[in-house]
């Protein structure tokens, strides 16, 4: 068997990761606790802060892209990205054909094996789910509806919150689950599932079904004024943020509020008692609330004043894009936003919308977007190009393998290095052998030392490297 020869750094981590395992299992009758400096080959504990990548940096505090060149930039991704959406453009009917063919293209019939937390899935089940999409219910001509979604809501495969795995062992992975949307999305309603339980709705950035308590049915009028309001209010630039619980305001109580959410400011008088609190200690929002009968209107909340937001956008640049991916080190990876998280695309792009920029969904669409400065890596590229590349590869880029996204935080010794949000990686340890790390998380990695399969790298499997430039 011929392996590749490995680089000066990745032979310093081969044995790097015999420490590494051995790190991993605590003495007898001890209790030990892995630092990420201990389970990662080649990462040393000061490179753990943002500050350190920052400093390497020259000029770290250029604007990258103005305000205009955002604008400019966001007005080409919603041009030419088949993948954007405007729900708001949607004309007033449409064909069936078109309705259907947008749900079926989601809502698959499962071909391959499928299993509950209860054991395989039947063909019963099976049919009860596509039994629940009610295709035969959709009139000739669908008028859209439009709301707002009132709370983080799922964004789902078929219209059911059963998870459900290709395998039964690997529960992290819901086949059915497909992005989030957070509160004050603007969404347009085409279809509902059969017991009227769930919403089939257009959002910016996906088509899905989504929990119909969690959206308020307004005017297009009133939801695209609403949208339009936030475009100009509080951002979050932290990971996440919460609005103050409040029992007298249950609709609009400890929301959780993701990174780039833009909330509109309400009209509210801050020396006046809110909820049962002086709110000049914080930042009075306003947010959409969904009546009994599901109808929308609007309630002013509040935001702590500890909260991580800001009153715009953050300027783009290298050391504040670090900066924000920092925010989420250590979170938990949630596949298509589970788990109350985010995965790797969506981790990107909440990094990329604390700035103003708009980034694809998924992967898939992220890699090949014509609306950013792709680099196309062709698989005959050999590896010490791809490399190269890499070593060339500049601060937020972002570097795509099938099914993943990482981004560029900089380089150590001419060692590429990015932070992304990942189930695991493998690496190679001093005996040969293949070693998986379960990171389940948001992590600094070195590239090189990266592997896919029992002969494979990493680097062999990009495909695409996108810039926002």
């Amino acid at each position: 068997m011929r392996f590749k020869p490995l680089s000066p750094f990745a032979t310093r981590c081969m044995l790097a990761t015999l420490l590494t395992l051995a790190a991993l299992l605590p003495a007898p009758g001890a209790t030990q606790a892995a630092s990420p400096a201990s389970v990662i080959p080649g990462l040393a504990a000061p490179m753990l802060p943002p500050d350190f990548w920052i400093a390497r940096l020259d000029a770290p505090d250029a604007l990258v892209l103005d305000a205009v060149a955002i604008d400019a930039q966001n007005a080409a991704m919603r041009r030419d990205d088949a993948s954007i959406h405007d729900p708001l453009a949607l004309p007033a009917q449409l064909d069936r054909a078109k309705v259907t063919g947008w749900i079926e293209a989601l809502s698959k019939r499962p071909t391959a094996p499928r299993f509950t937390m209860a054991g395989a899935v039947d063909a019963a089940t099976v049919d009860a789910w596509m039994h629940a999409l009610a295709l035969d219910a959709l009139p000739a001509q669908v008028t859209p509806l439009f709301g707002l979604v009132v709370r983080r809501v799922d964004l789902r495969a078929f219209p059911t919150a059963t998870r459900v795995f290709s395998r039964p062992e690997d529960t992290d992975i819901d086949r059915f689950q497909e992005d989030a949307l957070f509160p004050g999305a603007p969404v347009a309603v085409l279809h509902a599932s059969r017991d009227g339980d769930w919403l089939f709705v257009v959002s910016e950035r996906y088509r899905g079904w989504v929990d119909a308590q969690h959206v308020a049915i307004g005017t297009r009028d009133v939801v695209a004024g609403y949208a339009a309001r936030a475009a100009a209010g509080i951002v979050v630039t932290g990971a996440t943020a919460r609005t103050v619980f409040t029992p007298e305001a249950p609709a609009v109580s400890d929301l959780q509020l993701e990174m780039g959410v833009r909330v509109p400011r309400a009209d509210w008088d801050a020396s006046r008692v809110l909820h049962g609190q002086v709110p000049a200690f914080g930042h009075i929002v306003e947010l959409p609330v969904r009546g009994d009968d599901g109808t929308l209107s609007f309630a002013p909340a509040l935001l702590p004043a500890s909260a991580d937001v800001a009153g715009d956008v953050l300027p783009y640049t290298r050391a504040a894009l670090i900066r924000q991916a920092f925010k989420f080190l250590g979170e938990r990876y949630g596949w298509g936003h589970a788990y109350n998280a985010r995965d790797c695309s969506g981790f990107v792009s909440e990094i990329y919308r604390s700035f103003g920029i708009l980034l694809p969904r998924n992967t898939s669409a992220q890699a090949t977007s014509p609306a950013l400065n792709r680099i196309e890596v062709p698989a005959a590229m050999p590896y010490a190009q791809r490399l190269q590349l890499l070593r060339e590869a500049e601060v937020g880029d972002m570097v795509f393998i099938p099914g993943h996204v990482m981004m560029i935080i900089g380089h150590v010794d001419g060692e590429p290095w990015v932070i992304h949000d990942t189930a695991g990686m493998s690496v190679r340890n001093a005996n040969g052998a293949i070693a998986r790390l379960p990171l389940n998380g948001v992590v600094v990695t070195p590239m090189t030392p990266m592997l896919s399969g029992e002969n494979g790298t990493t680097i062999d499997r990009i495909t695409d490297i996108q810039r926002v430039r």
